[in-house]
């Protein structure tokens, strides 16, 4: 019988999805299931896209730019410059998602065996992509006690060898809420320049930031023009999960150049998803700060109604939508499971994302969940009750 790749055998199962099916099996036997595990947020996506795809006059639909379109780029270059990032439209190469992005950005810049230091926990699917380009992923642990702060850089130059290529980091974080600081972003900036590798910021969740904290994107640093990249997305911005468009954007020549080349051999974008994407950038302020405080609300009220769990632990988040809570139990991925093929109340459950996905380090996380906090309040707070009942349960 033929065998299956190597890399294809690492690859890593995704803790966000491997436990649909239990789920699925959970409604049904009739179980009503809160789903916290998965970044899929609630909120109307702007109508300004929808109603571009609705009311668009296309009679053939062709294929897209490999790079995406002039009109877009510019605009995109455009809302860039208002958050303090001065870019050109040929500093951007549109992707199908931010995931594409990553896989042609990692692409571009390792080889076989090279390495890539990131911060851990780290969006687990940073893993995949690594083991997909033959990289090898070298972690360097945030705690929880500190609210997943950026580890302490003497400890990052330790883990330098000549096959580092780049730092990777998520800010904010996936799956920690975890905001870096400019002092943060310049001491990385410093490190990436000393030793001549790339700084990878995922910018994502740019728009998420709480408490009257401003996010501080790396190419908003000067003297790091051939060193940075960003990772963005419309996903979360826009609540546009479904549209899968994304972008590279830096300004080195090369990296955009060789990034391009990826661009070209899958063709293009879905035409669609542009249109709505270049549509959203229309989308007012009024919608972000309204957006904005409802999170806040949320996180607020996840927080306050998970400090209420005796022996629980969970980080305050400063960005995106997530937070990682510790547990009192030895293993969160049988208990995750459990919770959907064993557990309810009132014909209820929860669904979270064990954290030890989001690992790379054996044995890491095995007591910590990510909690996505995407649903309304009420929803929150009985989201958080039955993880109380739960934990009650599971214990006796």
């Amino acid at each position: 019988m033929p065998k299956i790749s190597q890399k294809g055998a690492d690859m890593p199962e995704s803790p966000i999805r491997k436990l649909v099916p239990y789920a699925e099996n959970a409604k049904k036997n009739g179980v009503k299931v809160y789903h916290l595990n998965i970044g899929q947020p609630d909120i109307q996506t702007p109508q300004v896209a929808l109603d571009a795809v609705k009311n668009n006059t296309i009679e053939v639909l062709s294929y897209a730019r490999s790079e995406g379109s002039e009109t877009y780029r510019e605009k995109l270059a455009g809302y860039y410059k208002k958050n303090g990032v001065d870019v050109t439209s040929n500093q951007i190469i549109v992707t199908t998602g931010g995931s594409e992005a990553l896989l042609f950005t990692l692409g571009s810049i390792t080889d076989f065996g090279d390495e890539i230091i990131i911060p851990e926990p780290f969006y687990a699917n940073y893993n995949g992509f690594s083991i997909a380009n033959g990289i090898n992923v070298v972690p360097i642990v945030s705690s929880i006690d500190q609210d997943f702060a950026l580890p302490k850089i003497e400890d990052f130059e330790k883990l330098i060898t000549p096959k580092t290529k780049a730092i990777l980091i998520c800010n904010p974080g996936n799956p920690t809420g975890y905001l870096y600081s400019k002092e943060e972003i310049q001491k990385l900036k410093a490190l990436v320049l000393k030793h001549d590798i790339f700084l990878i910021a995922d910018e994502v969740y740019r728009e998420f930031v709480y408490d009257g904290i401003q996010h501080h994107s790396i190419l908003s640093e000067s003297g790091i023009d051939q060193n940075a990249i960003v990772i963005d997305s419309v996903s979360k911005r826009y609540s546009m999960c479904g549209a899968r468009i994304g972008c590279i954007v830096s300004r080195n020549k090369e990296i955009i150049q060789t990034t391009l080349k990826y661009a070209q051999a899958r063709l293009s974008s879905p035409t669609y998803a542009l249109l709505a994407s270049e549509a959203a950038l229309d989308t007012p302020q009024s919608y972000f700060d309204e957006v904005i405080e409802e999170y806040v609300d949320r996180r607020n009220t996840l927080i306050n109604e998970l400090q209420k769990i005796p022996n629980l632990k969970v980080s305050k988040p400063k960005g995106a939508f997530y937070c990682i809570a510790e547990l009192p139990v030895a293993n969160a991925d049988h208990f995750a499971q459990w919770m959907l093929e064993k557990f309810s109340h009132n014909n209820e459950t929860v669904m979270v994302a064990p954290a030890s996905g989001f690992y790379s380090t054996k044995g890491s996380g095995k007591n910590q969940i990510r909690i996505a906090y995407v649903l309304n309040k009420e929803s929150l707070i009985r989201s958080v009750a039955l993880l109380k009942l739960a934990l009650e349960a599971y214990s006796n």
